[in-house]
């Protein structure tokens, strides 16, 4: 009696495979194609300044599945200057006026046939620095400028003190 059990559980089990393998074929036809959404593996480097270069690596990077590429703090949407975009690879600049703090990755993916583009979000983010001119001093372009016109005051004042 056990070996009609053993043989019957056999049965069940190779009739399951049976009608699960070709399921699985199938799904692995249909997403193991090119067809992949954009994956990022990583994101160098994670602390940046405007100005910097980035670079992303991951699968479907490619110009026919990316559009374009932003950097967003849930509020403002930046798009930046791909410098270099493969399968593998997106080298991309930091604006110059991107402001201090974290900021996602956005990619905007090509419209395919009339489907309306898809903003995807992605699970990466990049912290943004000041820019600073010595250790502890903050640029900031609007003070140096003043100082600088403050400056050339007083050495015209110098120069003709009747003035």
């Amino acid at each position: 009696m056990n070996a009609h059990i053993a043989l019957s559980v056999r049965s069940e089990v190779s009739n399951t495979m049976r009608l699960i393998t070709p399921a699985l074929l199938l799904a692995l036809c249909c997403f193991a194609s090119d067809e992949l959404a954009p994956q990022i593996s990583t994101v160098l480097p994670r602390v940046v300044k405007p100005g910097d270069t980035v670079t992303v690596t991951g699968v479907s990077l490619g110009e026919d599945r990316v559009e374009e590429v932003y950097l967003s703090d849930h509020k403002f949407d930046m798009k930046v200057k791909v410098l270099e975009q493969d399968a593998k690879v997106i080298k991309f600049r930091v604006p110059p006026f991107a402001k201090p703090g974290r900021m996602q990755l956005l990619m905007l993916m090509k419209a395919e046939k009339e489907e309306d583009p898809k903003l995807l979000e992605l699970p990466a983010y990049l912290l943004i620095e000041e820019i600073t001119t010595e250790i502890g001093q903050v640029q900031t372009p609007d003070k140096n400028k003043k100082n600088t016109q403050e400056q050339k005051d007083q050495k015209d004042q110098q120069k003709d003190p009747q003035q």
